[in-house]
């Protein structure tokens, strides 16, 4: 592995008077940001977010040019923290990684120290960046509806948008917990992964009748749901969660408007539990991930996982852009 920050490779996004592009660049030390750890990046991923990173007006970075990258993993080769030495495998995302300052698309990054997650043993640098920021998100939503008071002995557990990153990881974790879990998605190609990640049934997107008019109340269905869509389908869900029942989410692909009612919430007594992996404080994010590598370890990260080089990235992000990528992408930088 190079340590030498003089020269090395990014991908880099720049504005122009035609949109914003996507270039492959030989870069120096004195395009990293200020922080007090570098990072040798061995893998990133790509992310709905990453995605918007280079799609005009897409509302996630302050000014170009950007690495993008929200997620890294890699092995620190320089530190200026006695809480981070040299050597240490970690992993970084959130806070303002490939949006605000260069991120995991380039053969080095630097962040704040306390950005920085050291890995567990066991957890390769692979396994980190797989999972990622889905992942991590999907992993947050779990906990927070166990944390609600929900176990498998309450009933069945909807995710929505499940063929995706979050989705797909949430059913894996789900399902391994012991959770009867229901996979919501309109990609019949993905019945099978979803099967195998352990979906004891699979459903449309919903609501199953987009054109019926909303229901403020619907039939009690789900104990919980993990949401990651947002918009008609978030309200469809809350409208049909059981009694004292959650829903942790963390989704907005189908819009960030919810038209509902407080009918679920003071008939029903359910909570809604918003879910961001951006700003989460650093102690409680290494804490989860220190679970991410014991007890809420994905089991079927393969599964759900394709790895590309750098020169594959811009593919992935036209298929995410369309709505026709599955699972989690990894991207191998070195």
């Amino acid at each position: 592995m190079t340590a030498s920050t003089d020269s090395f490779r990014a991908l880099v996004a720049r504005e122009t008077d035609d949109g914003i592009t996507l270039a492959d660049e030989t870069v120096d030390a004195s395009f990293l940001p200020a922080g007090e750890v570098t990072v040798a990046v061995e893998y990133s991923s790509i992310n709905y977010k990453d995605a918007l990173a280079v799609t005009p007006k897409g509302g996630v970075v302050r000014n170009y040019p950007i690495v993008p990258g929200i997620d890294l993993a890699g092995t620190v080769v320089a530190s200026d923290s006695a809480d981070v030495a040299v050597g240490t495998r970690v992993v970084a995302h959130g806070y303002e990684i490939g949006t605000g300052r260069h991120g995991g698309y380039a053969e080095f990054a630097r962040v704040p120290a306390e950005w920085v997650v050291p890995l567990a043993d066991g957890l390769s640098t692979a396994d980190a960046a797989a999972i990622g920021t889905a992942g991590f998100t999907a992993a947050m939503s779990v906990q927070a509806l166990e944390r609600h008071g929900i176990g498998p002995e309450d009933g069945p557990i909807v995710v929505t948008g499940a063929s995706g990153g979050v989705g797909t990881v949430a059913v894996d974790l789900l399902s391994r917990r012991g959770f009867e879990v229901v996979a919501s998605t309109g990609k019949s190609s993905a019945h099978d992964l979803l099967r195998t990640l352990g979906a004891a049934e699979i459903v449309s997107r919903l609501p199953e009748d987009p054109d019926a008019k909303p229901r403020p109340l619907g039939k009690a269905r789900w104990a919980g749901a993990v949401d990651c869509v947002g918009g008609a389908t978030l309200a469809d869900v809350l409208s049909t969660v059981r009694y004292g029942g959650a829903v942790a989410a963390s989704g907005l692909t189908g819009g960030p408007a919810v038209s509902t009612t407080v009918l679920p919430f003071i008939l029903r007594g359910i909570a809604l539990l918003g879910i961001d992996s951006v700003q989460w404080p650093i102690d409680a994010r290494r804490a989860l991930w220190a679970r991410l590598a014991d007890d809420l370890r994905p089991s079927r990260l393969a599964e759900v996982t394709t790895e590309v080089g750098l020169d594959g990235v811009q593919g992935v992000i036209d298929a995410l852009r369309d709505g026709a990528n599955t699972g989690r992408a990894l991207v191998r930088v070195r």
